[in-house]
């Protein structure tokens, strides 16, 4: 276990249709820049997503999803951004923008375990209340 630590995280929101500004959280950014630390966690509902747009194209999230994810991890195959240091991919990740996947406004914390931090931000942000 590590030192207490201070992170940022944002939640990741698919918003079908930027007009209605409806959404619905799908995963989670959380970055330690004292660890170089950055990962996002996504847990996509389609039952959800459709039922704000029941035209949607799910195959279309999934690509700008698995985008997030590359971004995520760094490396040449996320394009020019992902060369940069994490914590700058984790800024360029949550500015803000108007397409239908955007991200909360960043809030922090302090923790020690970020997996339990990651899956405790989850639970309590992205998946639905009773089904675990």
């Amino acid at each position: 276990m590590h030192a207490p630590e201070f992170y940022d995280y944002a939640v990741l929101r698919l918003v079908p249709r930027v007009e209605r500004g409806e959404f619905v959280n799908v995963g989670i950014l959380l970055s330690c820049a004292a660890r170089k630390h950055l990962d996002v966690r996504i847990e996509l509902d389609p039952v959800r997503a459709l039922a704000l747009d029941p035209t949607l194209d799910l195959a279309l999230v999934r690509r700008l999803l698995d985008a997030v994810e590359a971004v995520c991890q760094g490396g040449p195959a996320a394009g020019p951004i992902g060369l940069l240091p994490p914590r700058a991919r984790f800024h360029w990740l949550t500015a803000q923008r108007s397409a239908i996947l955007q991200t909360s406004p960043v809030h922090g914390g302090k923790c020690a375990d970020l997996d339990a931090t990651m899956q405790h931000l989850l639970q309590r942000m992205v998946r639905v209340p009773g089904r675990g």
